[in-house]
């Protein structure tokens, strides 16, 4: 059994014009029959270009992952979800906690304001006294 060119570029997953160059540089070789069509022996071809593994129906493998990737997807949306929720109940943590250390902030400007300012009573005025007590006026 002997391929075509077009049978040879099945088996390979090349082009036929590939191949055809491949004849005509002596890589492979080939009869060319009196139609011009050539005759390529199997083992003359896949000592230079490997055969194409066979190809699986792809469909069962597309709806297995579509299910893999769906089941995957439904973790992930949980997953997210889980995250956001302690994300906000951090969040609101932290409110609780700026609030409180503001507070904080509030009765220590004052304390400190009352421990800076003079807080002793005023002075009483000063007796006023006359220098020279015979000069009544």
């Amino acid at each position: 059994m002997s391929y075509t060119l077009g049978d040879a570029a099945k088996a390979t997953g090349k082009s036929k014009t590939t191949l055809h160059r491949a004849i005509k540089s002596g890589r492979i070789s080939a009869i060319k029959a009196e139609d011009g069509s050539y005759s390529i022996e199997p083992s003359e071809l896949h000592r230079v270009f490997p055969p194409v593994t066979a190809v699986t129906p792809l469909e069962p493998l597309l709806r297995d992952d579509e299910e893999r990737l769906s089941n995957t997807l439904a973790a992930l949306r949980i997953q997210l979800e889980m995250q956001e929720k302690e994300r906000e109940r951090e969040r609101a943590l932290l409110q609780e906690t700026i609030a409180d250390l503001r507070e904080d902030r509030d009765k220590w400007r004052q304390q400190a304001a009352s421990l800076l300012t003079d807080q002793r009573p005023e002075p009483p005025a000063p007796i006023r006294r006359r220098w020279w007590r015979w000069r009544k006026s």
